[in-house]
C-alpha cells in the first residue's frame, strides 16, 4: 500500500482522501479512518462482504496493491515544529510526502493485524487502509504527547505517577527539552474512594488536570480521569494442595473474575461506532460479569473500549497481539515489536480496568505440546527465540514502564511455575497451576467429572448458530438448510455443525418437521439450548470449586468463556450475535455469573446443592442451614436422589425435576431461581406440547398448559432484550418485559414475536 500526500487546515486530515489500485483502472473516494473493503463497499464497487459467500469472491482485494492520497495545505500559524502523524496503518506501507518517501509501515499495531486471515469463529479479510487517526500537530518548544497516570494506594501511601512524553513517531524525531513548571496537587489518602470492579462496588474517579507554562506562559494544558486501586495476582502455595493458587486481589480482597473472551467487534475496525461498543459491554456488565479478556489473536481496542470497562467496571485480561505461532526474533522484527508495546503500555496503563498484561495466547502450550512438531534438534531453537521474544523483550519491557500490574508471558500458563521450568513448562495445563484453556466436544457437556478442576479457566466454550434473524440479511433461501453449502461455509470449525447436533442429542430430540424452514429455525434453537446448558454446567463447576480442595485440586477463581461476541454472521461459541442480539447462552449467564447463585449436580446418585456467594459480608439463609460466608461456596444440602423421589410420593427420574432457591429467614429470595434434570429431556415422561399463548404488549405475558423447558422469546429482527429468556416456565402464566434499542411499536412487536418452547421442535 502506498500512502500519497501532496503539500490550508492544521488538525484532523481525516475524512475525504482519493484510493487507487495498481494499475489506476479503479479510482475512488475513500474515509478515514477506513480501509479499501468499506471504501469499495461505499461506493457501490462491491456488496457487503459479510453477504453469502462473499469473502471468497472479494479475496482480489487482498491481492492488489492500493494507494491513499490526499492533498493539503499547512497553515501552522508560526509554529516551529509540524508532525504529521499516522495513528494506524494496516500494514506494509510507504508513505510519500510530495513524492518523497518519508516513511515506511509493517506494524499495524504500532503508532505511525492479525485475525484477519480467519479464523475458526471467522472470515478471512486481510485488510488495508487507515484504520486510525491522520492528523497534523504543530508546537513550538514542547509537546505533550500523553499523560499515563498509574496511582499507587495503600492505607499508608499514595502516589500519582505521571509520565510526559517527547515526541517520537516512526518517521518524524523531535526531542526539545525545556524548563516547564507543573503545580500538582495531593490527596490525603484515608479520602481516596477506590474503583471496584462490576459487583464489588462503584467506581469513582478524580479529574487530574496538567498545565504547563514557561516564562509566565501556558504552553500546555490537558485534563484526564484517574482512579485509585490495586491489583495483585496471589500464587501462592495451598494447604492440602501441590501447586500454588491463582486469583486476583482487588484493593486487598480476592475476587472471582465472572466473565468472558472478547474478540473484534468487526472485520474492518473502522465499522465499530461507539453505540457497538457500549451496547456490547453494557450486555456484558448486565449478564453479572466482571472481566474480559481481550484475545491475542484480534487487536488492542480504541481508548473507548477501555474508557467503558473503565466505567462499567470490567476488569480487562490484556493479551499483546501475539497468538498461536511461532515468531521471529530477528532484530528488526525485536525492534518493532518493542516500539508496539512501549507505545500500546503507555496508551493504555491509565485504565484501571486493565489488570494484568498477559505476552500471548497458547504459545507456550504450543511449545510444549508440539503443535508445529518442530523437529527435536531444532526445538532448543524455538525455546531460545520464545524467551527473547516473551521474556527478554515483552516481560523486560512492560515492567519497565508498568509495575502497578502483574505479567504473564502466556495463557494458559502455569505462571509462576513455568517461570520456574525456563519459562515454557513440561505441561501448561496443569490444573494445580496458572489458568487453563479446555475444550471437549464429544464427552457429556452435562457431565462435570469431565471438566478439569482448574486453578483458573480462562477458556471454555460450546458452539452454536445465531438466530434466523441474524443469519437472514446475508444469505437467501436456498442456504437455509443445516446442510447447505452456506452453512457448511459459514463454519470454519473442523466438524463443528456435526459436533453440534452429536453434543445436543446426547439430551435432546433432535428437530424433525417436514417444512424445512421451519427445520432449520429449530435446528438453530437447539444448538443454542445446548450451548446454553453446557455452559452454564461448566462455569457452575468453576463457581462451586471455589472454596475447595478435591484429590489436589480446586480453589477455582476464575471462569471466563469463550466467547462473548461475534465478528460475523456465523456459528462460533459467542454468547452475543452478530448485531447484539443475545443468545440463550448469555441469559443464562445473568443468572450463573449472579452474585449469589445455589448450584445444584449429582455424585454418585446423590444430590448436593451449593450456595455460591460473591458478597463481602456472610449471608445467613433459614435458621436451619448454615450461614454462607462471604466469598465462598459451601454445601447446604446433601440428599440421596431416592429419597428425595420417595419423599415426593410421586416422582421418578423420569416424571420430575428440581427448581430451587436461596432463602433468608425472612422468606427473601437471594440469587435466581436455578434447575436440575434428573434425566436426559429427550427421555422424559409426560412432557407435552405447552400450547404457550400471549398477552402482547412491550411486556409479554405467557400462559402454558405445562411445564415448558427452554421458553424462548424471539422479536426478529427487532433490537432489543428480554428480562428473561430461555427460561424453565413451571407456572401457569409468567411476564417478561422487552427493552428495544430502536423507536417500536406495540403493533411491530406483536407481528416480530415469535415463542419455542422443547417440545415444539419435534
Amino acid at each position: 500500500m502506498v500512502l500519497g500526500l501532496v503539500l490550508k487546515l492544521t488538525g484532523s486530515l481525516n475524512g475525504k482522501w482519493s484510493l487507487s489500485n495498481s494499475n489506476g483502472s479503479l479510482w475512488l473516494p475513500a474515509q478515514v479512518p477506513g480501509c479499501v473493503h468499506t471504501a469499495l463497499q461505499q461506493q457501490g464497487f462491491i456488496q457487503d462482504p459479510y453477504f453469502r459467500f462473499n469473502d471468497l469472491s472479494y479475496r482480489w482485494i487482498a491481492l492488489d496493491n492500493w494507494t491513499y492520497t490526499t492533498t493539503f495545505t499547512v497553515s501552522t500559524q508560526s509554529k516551529q515544529k509540524v508532525l504529521l502523524v499516522f495513528d494506524g496503518v494496516d500494514t506494509v506501507a510507504s508513505i510519500l510526502l510530495n513524492g518523497v518517501v518519508v516513511g515506511e509501515t509493517d506494524n499495524m499495531f504500532r503508532r505511525y493485524e492479525q485475525s484477519s486471515f480467519s479464523w475458526d469463529w471467522g472470515p478471512s479479510f486481510p485488510t488495508m487502509g487507515l484504520w486510525r487517526d491522520v492528523r497534523l500537530e504543530a508546537f513550538n518548544v514542547l509537546q505533550l504527547l500523553q499523560v499515563s497516570s498509574v496511582p499507587l494506594y495503600s492505607t499508608s501511601n499514595l502516589n500519582l505517577l505521571t509520565q510526559r512524553s517527547s515526541r517520537h513517531d516512526m518517521f518524524i524525531v523531535a526531542m526539545e527539552t525545556a524548563d516547564v513548571t507543573l503545580k500538582t496537587a495531593s490527596l490525603v489518602s484515608a479520602d481516596v474512594k477506590l474503583w471496584w470492579p462490576n459487583g464489588h462496588g462503584d467506581q469513582p474517579f478524580y479529574c487530574l488536570s496538567i498545565r504547563g507554562s514557561q516564562d509566565g506562559i501556558l504552553v500546555l494544558s490537558t485534563e484526564s480521569k484517574v482512579y485509585f486501586r490495586t491489583v495483585e495476582l496471589v500464587q501462592e502455595p495451598i494447604v492440602g494442595s501441590p501447586g500454588l493458587s491463582f486469583y486476583f486481589r482487588i484493593n486487598g480482597k480476592p475476587i472471582f473474575l465472572k466473565g468472558s473472551n472478547w474478540i473484534p467487534a468487526h472485520s474492518f475496525q473502522d465499522r465499530v461506532a461507539p453505540a457497538v461498543l457500549r451496547n456490547l459491554l453494557q450486555s456484558a456488565a448486565d449478564a453479572n460479569m466482571n472481566a474480559l479478556r481481550v484475545w491475542g489473536g484480534g487487536v488492542y481496542e480504541q481508548d473507548l473500549f477501555y474508557s467503558l470497562c473503565d466505567e462499567l467496571g470490567i476488569m480487562v485480561w490484556q493479551d499483546f497481539m501475539f497468538a498461536c505461532a511461532m515468531y521471529p526474533t530477528a532484530d528488526d522484527f525485536i525492534q518493532t515489536v518493542r516500539e508496539e508495546v512501549i507505545q500500546q503500555v503507555r496508551r493504555l496503563k491509565s485504565h484501571p480496568s486493565i489488570v494484568i498484561w498477559s505476552g500471548n495466547n497458547e504459545n507456550e502450550a504450543a511449545l510444549a505440546t508440539d503443535w508445529f512438531n518442530i523437529p527435536v534438534t531444532q526445538k532448543p531453537v524455538y525455546l531460545k527465540d520464545y524467551v527473547t521474544l516473551y521474556v527478554d523483550n515483552i516481560r523486560a519491557i512492560v515492567q519497565q514502564e508498568d509495575q502497578s500490574r502483574p505479567f504473564l508471558v502466556s495463557s494458559p500458563t502455569n505462571g509462576a511455575e513455568s517461570e520456574q521450568e525456563g519459562w515454557v513448562a513440561g505441561n501448561p495445563y496443569d490444573p494445580h497451576y496458572g489458568d487453563t484453556h479446555f475444550y471437549s466436544y464429544v464427552l457429556d457437556c452435562w457431565d462435570w467429572r469431565t471438566f478439569p478442576q482448574t486453578r483458573f479457566a480462562s477458556e471454555y466454550g460450546f458452539q452454536s448458530w445465531p438466530s434466523f434473524s441474524t443469519l437472514q440479511p446475508v444469505s437467501v433461501k436456498e442456504d437455509w438448510s443445516y446442510s447447505s453449502n452456506f452453512s457448511s461455509h459459514r463454519q470454519h470449525h473442523e466438524d463443528g455443525n456435526r459436533q453440534m447436533l452429536l453434543q445436543a442429542a446426547l439430551h435432546f430430540n433432535l428437530p424433525n418437521s417436514t417444512d424445512p424452514l421451519r427445520r432449520f429455525s429449530d435446528t438453530l434453537y437447539i444448538t443454542q439450548v445446548m450451548q446454553a446448558e453446557c455452559v452454564k454446567t461448566q462455569t457452575e463447576f468453576y463457581r462451586r470449586s471455589r472454596s475447595e480442595i478435591v484429590e489436589g485440586k480446586g480453589h477455582t477463581m476464575g471462569a471466563l468463556y469463550w466467547q462473548l461476541n461475534d465478528i460475523w454472521q456465523a456459528p462460533s461459541w459467542s454468547s452475543i450475535e452478530f448485531g447484539g442480539k443475545w443468545k440463550m447462552l448469555h441469559y443464562f449467564a445473568q443468572d450463573f455469573f449472579a452474585a449469589v447463585l445455589p448450584v445444584g449436580f449429582e455424585d454418585a446418585d446423590t444430590l448436593l446443592i451449593y450456595a455460591v456467594s460473591d458478597l463481602s459480608d456472610d449471608l445467613q439463609l433459614r435458621s436451619d442451614l448454615l450461614p454462607v460466608p462471604g466469598g465462598s461456596a459451601v454445601v447446604i444440602l446433601k440428599q440421596p436422589v431416592a429419597a428425595l423421589l420417595a419423599g415426593c410420593g410421586h416422582c421418578t427420574r423420569l416424571t420430575c425435576l428440581l427448581t430451587f432457591h436461596l432463602e433468608d429467614g425472612g422468606g427473601e429470595q437471594h440469587g435466581p431461581t436455578n434447575h436440575h434434570f434428573l434425566c436426559s429431556p429427550k427421555d422424559a415422561e409426560g412432557l407435552q406440547r405447552p400450547n404457550i399463548t400471549v398477552r402482547r404488549s412491550y411486556s409479554v405475558t405467557l400462559h402454558s398448559d405445562s411445564v415448558a423447558p427452554f421458553v424462548w422469546l424471539d422479536v426478529g429482527n427487532v433490537p432489543g432484550r428480554f428480562t428473561s429468556n430461555g427460561f424453565l416456565m413451571v407456572t401457569r402464566s409468567t411476564t417478561v418485559s422487552f427493552t428495544a434499542w430502536r423507536p417500536t411499536s406495540v403493533a411491530e412487536l406483536s407481528r416480530s414475536l415469535s415463542v419455542t418452547s422443547l417440545r415444539d421442535v419435534y
